[in-house]
Order: C-alpha cells, then structure tokens, then sequence
C-alpha cells in the first residue's frame, strides 16, 4: 500500500465563491484562501485515514460556470480574473462551463463528477474531498465508493441577508465523513485553524 493518501480535491465553484463573499462581506473575518484550505483538508483526511503515514493533496479542480465576454461587467471580470489567478497559484486546475444566455450554471455537476472519476478510474487518487452541497452529487459518492475511492465533504452552512447555505441531507449521508467548516469557528480547540483560513487581500471587490 502506498504510505501517502493521495487526495483529490473537487470544488463546486459558485457554492465556495459564495462562502467567500460571506466569510468577507458579511463575517469580515478576511478572505477564504485555498492554500491554508488545503491544509486544513489535509489534516481532516489524516484523522479519519490514519493508516497512511501522510497525507497529500494531488489534485484539485475547480468546477463553474463562465459567462461570455459581452455578458461580463468590468466587475466581474475583476472578480473573475482574481479568481482565476489565485486558483492558479493554489495548483487548482480551473474547468470552465459556458453559461447560458439565462444565467443559469448547467452542467457544472456533471462536469465534476466526469473530473472525479476519471481520476478514480486512473487509480491517481485515494480519497476525493467534495467541496459542495448538492445533492444532486450523491451518486458521484457511490460511484467513486465502488471504485474504491472514499469520499469525504467539506460543506459550509451559514444564513446571511444575502443566501443560505445548506448541505443536502442525502449527500452528507452518502460520504464517509464530513465536515462543516463553520463549526470550528465555535469550537475552542479549532478556533486558530478556523482564524488561519483567511487573509485580507489586497483589491477584492465585493459583490453587491
């Protein structure tokens, strides 16, 4: 057996972009940053995988829907380009999905859960970390279960003037573990870890 769980980390994009502008705009506790959330996931596999000596992201991607040029304000473009950069140097591997004239994300599920398996399938990954809420994921879950691939979800829940978040029932069950990341804000030994998340960045723009 290989001494280092490889982990592959897949990102629901708007569901992670919302949880930044809340942690942001609304908590003002700073800006959720990849490398540090990378390390938290690191440290939550290594309690729930201890038979490996370490634990690795490998792989992470990140899935969202992409608006064309002559649908994007100079705003967004700022926001998106930003984005873009710091995915970049986090080694997520962005996977855009063209957005349709009605602004609505379709197929952004899909295109993870294709990315997903066929990580599984190429035996690259031992664990796959969902960061998301959708239920319409659970069966990616059992499928990568089947592989032999265990699945594990980080997920946010917060109720803001803007959006509530919240984890489907059905998913949080399917995984083998989980994790909702505001809770450590309120628990004392996690405190530091929670405050070590974010950063104060220098020219975000905020979303109105």
């Amino acid at each position: 057996m290989n001494n280092v769980c490889r982990i592959g980390v897949f990102y629901d994009g708007s569901y992670f972009t919302y949880a930044q502008f809340y942690f942001y705009s609304e908590k003002k506790v700073g800006w959720l940053s990849f490398v540090p959330f990378h390390r938290l996931i690191e440290q939550f596999v290594s309690s729930k995988e201890q038979r490996y000596a370490a634990h690795r992201v490998v792989y992470a991607s990140w899935h969202q829907g992409l608006f064309h040029s002559a649908q994007t304000s100079e705003k967004q473009f700022q926001i998106e380009r930003n984005r873009h950069i710091d995915l970049v140097h986090a080694g997520i591997e962005p996977k855009y999905v063209p957005m349709p004239p009605n602004g609505q994300e379709k197929g952004v599920d899909v295109s993870l859960a294709i990315d997903a398996m066929e990580r599984a399938m190429e035996g690259k990954i031992d664990v796959a970390v969902l960061v998301t809420g959708d239920g319409d994921l659970t069966p990616l879950v059992r499928a990568l279960m089947k592989h032999g691939v265990r699945v594990g979800l980080l997920y946010f829940e917060y109720e803001s003037s803007q959006r509530t978040s919240h984890v489907n029932r059905r998913l949080l069950d399917a995984c083998n573990y989980a994790l909702n990341v505001n809770q450590l804000e309120h628990t004392p030994q996690a405190a530091a870890i929670f405050k070590g998340l974010f950063r104060q960045p220098q020219g975000v723009v905020a979303r109105n």
